[in-house]
């Protein structure tokens, strides 16, 4: 039977209606009312958080991995009817949903063990030393502590692993901080079935109902009241990097500043090194065009941007993309918004006398096909605004004359969350000049493969220098990110009958 959603709110274990409504924008399938939220409902489900704080954060390890456990458990028993509403949200393929709940679910888990082993404490003694001269040293021990309550903001593109009970919420909740959680208008209906889902294993738990709570819609004071209320103490954001930017600086400007961890985007350049490029240009054309349209281009780590020494490999390169890309049927994007600033950036490289245009198809109402273009590294490194994304399955190769200017190309780059060497055992040289310069401008560094695909394990970072995300020593996937919702105290001269249990485990 079709799931009906209810439109409304989740507010510390109750569903809240308001009186103002906005409807839903499916690609296809029957389009729902949903209450918007307000003001008022944010200092609700914030001040719900703050109270639930105190006794959540006391909680066992082992208590919150077995909540993160039924939270999994809760959504693969509505697999079904996220799949459904999900893909009439967002016009994703039913396999792409499968497989995105498959990693939502796996991230619970997966911080539910980490929290089990007890790693991430970071658990330091420093014994005392009574008979120190000229003073005695008292012991000092230090772990790491729940920050407070944590808003969410679900991201367009990932309804599941980066929105209601995304890395952000299972990271939080495993450190031991409720979340609230604005929810994304693109995908309302499927926001508010994780919410049930997260509400039955409260409920199975016995964890305080203030632990969650999903705000739906609203206007843009909606979100700006989140960061900024007081209860608040940090900020998890995947998003674009006008709207994250501008929430970030109301994060600076609270009188209690709090961290705001902004996942903004990126082009993710890829550099195509000489004897590569000569043993598999065409190999490298296909590889990179399935990787720029897979999604409709519609991810983070898109690699947008191909750097490569011109000549007749470079060519072969090129053609190759070319053929690959023109086979590929138009998409279906996430929403409308999103449909028009990828035709737009289509129009402002169609409109630059600098690029040339490769390829060029017509993208129509939601619907987006693949386009290539053309640049040469001085006309790039002139003009700093090819190097901003175009969100979609748009690509642009940059021919350099040499590898010293690929170099230099490489060193004006903004921060990344990837950056790729494309290469072979004769470019070893070549590629230890280019190693330092991208460890300094991404976050994840990659050798012969395609960054699209984020492993969630406890190696990965899915984060980088600005203007890819706001914080530069932090993640977005992987155990890692835990640390984020996190602050190390250190306790001096206590008695262990009033430590954390955390530092007596």
């Amino acid at each position: 039977m079709p799931y009906t959603p209810n439109g409304k709110h989740l507010i510390a274990g109750e569903w809240v209606a308001g009186e103002q409504t906005f409807t839903s924008a499916p690609a296809h399938g029957p389009a729902h009312s949903f209450s918007a939220g307000t003001v008022e409902l944010v200092d609700r489900a914030c001040q719900a958080a703050e109270q639930a704080f105190w006794s959540y954060a006391a909680t066992s390890r082992e208590a919150r991995a077995a909540f993160l456990d039924a939270i999994a458990e809760e959504i693969e028993a509505r697999a079904e009817a996220i799949t459904e509403i999900g893909t009439q949200e967002t016009g994703l393929p039913e396999a792409r949903l499968q497989g995105e709940r498959g990693r939502t679910v796996g991230q619970l888990r997966l911080f539910a063990e980490h929290i089990r082993k007890g790693d991430y404490l970071d658990r330091r003694r420093s014994p005392a030393l009574p008979d120190r001269q000229p003073a005695p040293r008292p012991e000092i021990l230090m772990v790491q502590r729940p920050i407070g309550p944590v808003a969410v903001f679900g991201a367009s593109n990932f309804p599941l692993a980066f929105s209601t009970a995304g890395g952000d919420t299972a990271a939080a909740l495993a450190a031991g901080c409720p979340v609230v959680v604005k929810g994304h208008t693109a995908h309302p209906g499927t926001g508010e079935i994780v919410a049930e889902a997260i509400l039955a294993a409260i409920e199975e738990t016995g964890m305080p109902k203030g632990v969650f709570s999903l705000i739906q819609g609203g206007k843009r004071d909606v979100g700006h009241a989140l960061v900024q209320h007081p209860q608040i103490k940090a900020v998890g954001f995947t998003g674009s990097l006008a709207g994250g930017r501008a929430l970030f600086d109301l994060c600076a400007a609270r009188p209690e500043p709090i961290p705001f961890f902004g996942e903004l985007g990126s082009v993710n350049p890829m550099f195509l090194l000489p004897h590569a490029v000569a043993a598999r240009a065409e190999a490298l054309g296909q590889g990179w065009s399935a990787s720029l349209s897979m999604g409709a281009g519609q991810f983070c780590t898109n690699p947008g941007i191909a750097v490569v020494i011109d000549g007749p490999d470079a060519d072969r390169f090129v053609e190759a993309t070319k053929a690959a890309l023109a086979q590929v049927a138009p998409q279906t994007m996430l929403t409308d918004g999103i449909a028009s600033a990828y035709r737009e950036g289509q129009e402002r490289l169609l409109a630059s006398n600098s690029v040339q245009a490769t390829l060029v198809t017509p993208s129509e109402g939601r619907q987006a096909s693949p386009n290539l273009f053309e640049t040469k590294g001085t006309d790039f490194l002139a003009d700093h605004g090819l190097g901003q994304e175009v969100f979609g399955p748009l690509g642009l190769v940059v021919r350099v004359s040499s590898l010293d200017e690929m170099l230099r190309l490489a060193r004006s780059f903004e921060g990344q969350l990837t950056a790729t060497l494309h290469m072979d055992a004769a470019d070893v040289d070549a590629a230890r000049s280019l190693r330092p310069v991208l460890e300094h401008k991404a976050g994840r560094v990659l050798v012969n493969g395609f960054p699209t695909g984020v492993e969630v394990v406890d190696s990965m970072v899915h984060g980088g220098p600005y203007p890819a995300s706001t914080n530069f020593g932090a993640t977005s996937v992987g155990t890692l990110s835990i640390r984020r919702f996190l602050r190390p105290v250190a306790y001096q001269n206590m008695p262990a009958e009033i430590l954390p249990e955390d530092l007596l485990a």
